[in-house]
């Protein structure tokens, strides 16, 4: 009988499930697919890996986006996930596949970004190597690797009713540039324009250009975070993803989510670091309170107490693949 289950019908988390028990395992896995990244025993102690993808169409428009932006961006998400896991970014692989008559200015502006966000964000973390490939699709694949550097490995699994949730870093601010883009980026047709986009860059830099808080993860690790993960999907989904996981709920207070909290809870791509920490202890860095880990309520995510809908980013659902 033909499987008629499609990528747009399972969504990322069904086709994940299904994928999973088809794929081998290392025996060097001591933290296998699920989290931000995965961690490896090597002879001289663990180290984290993690890698993703950005592709012209779902992940950047070329109308809006530089290629320095571009090399920005594929380092910031990726450095994100590493300080997610409370580890100290130190390399990045990185893979590019790009269309044969792009210029060689834009592939050096890419390693410019690559270079320059890896100083503001994560000083110390370098790339050591990666891959250049021919593609009529601008492609990107980064693998970054991290150092826990003796702190304790901060998981999805690990939030505890009681626990405050708390976030460093922006909530909403990529989603609101993207929807600018959107609505006034584009030209008379809906179709991305550069002229039109140079117009609202500074309002767009967080979408461009994110700028994660990469330091806070080693600081919540080390300050007893129970539970992490990098904010790419957005706050709901998200918040979800380590309440599925840690087998509680997830109860926000509106009043600390900023004066768009519907943006705030669906708004995905600021990459900041969600967590967890037991009641009453110091939040370090730049974390600031925004709710409570909470017994089982039927609903992964509550807001003020009520369920509330898991919305965020997806890149089988909703995506419109005609405007890439």
């Amino acid at each position: 009988m033909c499987d008629a289950e499609t990528l747009s019908s399972a969504g990322e988390a069904g086709a994940l499930r299904r994928i999973f028990p088809r794929l081998p395992e290392s025996r060097a896995t001591l933290l296998g697919p699920g989290d931000d990244a995965a961690v490896l025993a090597a002879s001289d102690g663990r180290f984290v890996v993690t890698t993703d993808m950005m592709i012209h169409g779902p992940d950047f428009r070329l109308a809006w986006s530089s290629p320095y932006d571009l090399g920005w961006k594929a380092a910031a998400t990726n450095l994100s996930d590493v300080a997610a896991m409370g580890a100290t970014p130190t390399a990045l692989v990185v893979a590019l596949a790009l269309p044969s008559d792009t210029p060689v200015t834009a592939l050096e502006e890419i390693a410019d970004g690559l270079r320059d966000a890896c100083e503001a964000l994560a000083p110390g973390c370098g790339v050591v190597g990666g891959d250049l490939s021919v593609s009529p699709t601008m492609t990107f694949a980064v693998t970054a690797f991290g150092d826990l550097e003796g702190r304790p490995l901060v998981t999805r699994s690990g939030a505890r009713p009681g626990d405050v949730v708390a976030v460093s870093g922006a909530l909403g601010a990529a989603a609101a540039g993207l929807r600018l883009l959107f609505s006034e980026g584009v030209d008379e047709a809906g179709e991305p324009d550069a002229a039109r986009a140079s117009a609202v860059a500074d309002r767009t830099l967080a979408q461009r250009r994110p700028s994660p808080p990469i330091a806070d993860g080693a600081l919540a690790a080390a300050a007893g975070a129970t539970a992490m993960l990098d904010l790419s999907d957005g706050l709901a989904r998200d918040a979800a993803r380590v309440a599925q996981a840690s087998g509680v709920s997830i109860d926000f207070d509106s009043a600390t989510l900023g004066e768009d909290v519907a943006l705030a809870l669906a708004g995905g791509e600021d990459h900041s670091l969600f967590a967890t920490f037991p009641p009453g202890a110091p939040l370090p860095g730049g974390f600031r309170r925004v709710g409570t880990v909470v017994e089982p309520a039927g609903s992964e995510v509550l807001l003020d107490g009520a369920p509330h809908d898991v919305e965020g980013w997806d890149p089988y659902e909703g995506w419109a693949g005609g405007l890439g």
